[in-house]
């Protein structure tokens, strides 16, 4: 489904965050990329979701290489993907219901469809009874969930999470990565970039080691 082909990613400045890296990802993987902060793992995603776009290489996404992609297709390919941020990125003037169907009113679908897929990721994530708050209304915890509901929403290909759990606490933080491991066992591609290598233990699934801005290890 993915194949980073030989990528290196230069900043204006000089920065070089990513380094000639190469590996794949088959369809229905679930992988961690793990390595210290400024070791690569966000601007990997990054690249993933057109956000940025490489130096050098190939970044391909299911044969296509998005790397060159034009930007009027770049929304067309961002809809394949959903996106998990540690802050969340809520919309904070916006309803619960407001924030999770933002992906499918850009996206075009029609008002009925987006009321039921709407209240379904919802249901999901166990916030169906909050559809009617503000993100203010809820905890910091209910807060991501709502993020993820909005990741899912448009049944996307991949889910990229960028330090999902980076500001939850150990018990709130299993039970997110948990809906991430359900999302994965119904066939949804993943990757999680993170630093809590207690909970990567626990879950399983491949593990990519980024330091320095190249693959360290791969298993």
């Amino acid at each position: 489904m993915i194949r980073f082909d030989s990528v290196t990613k230069r900043y204006d400045k000089g920065r070089q965050a990513l380094n000639n890296i190469s590996f794949e990802v088959a369809t229905g993987e679930l992988i961690f990329l793990t390595g210290h902060s400024g070791a690569g793992k966000t601007t990997l995603l990054k690249l993933l979701a057109l956000i940025e776009r490489p130096t050098r290489g190939q970044v391909l996404f299911e044969g296509r290489n998005i790397g060159r992609l034009a930007e009027r297709r770049i929304p067309a390919h961002r809809q394949q993907i959903g996106m998990v941020f540690q802050d969340h990125k809520l919309l904070e003037d916006r309803s619960v219901f407001e924030n999770v169907a933002l992906p499918m009113i850009i996206g075009g679908y029609a008002q009925r469809e987006i009321r039921g897929r709407v209240r379904a990721a919802l249901d999901y994530v166990g916030l169906l009874d909050n559809e009617k708050h503000t993100p203010a209304m809820l905890s910091t915890g209910e807060q991501q969930r709502v993020g993820i509901a909005r990741a899912i929403v448009a049944r996307p290909k991949l889910l990229i999470a960028d330090e999902p759990t980076g500001n939850l606490d150990p018990e709130l933080s299993l039970d997110i990565m948990n809906l991430f491991r359900r999302f994965n066992e119904v066939g949804v591609t993943m990757l999680i970039a993170t630093h809590d290598l207690g909970l990567v233990d626990q879950l399983g699934g491949r593990r990519l080691v980024l330091e320095g801005g190249t693959v360290k290890a791969d298993y």
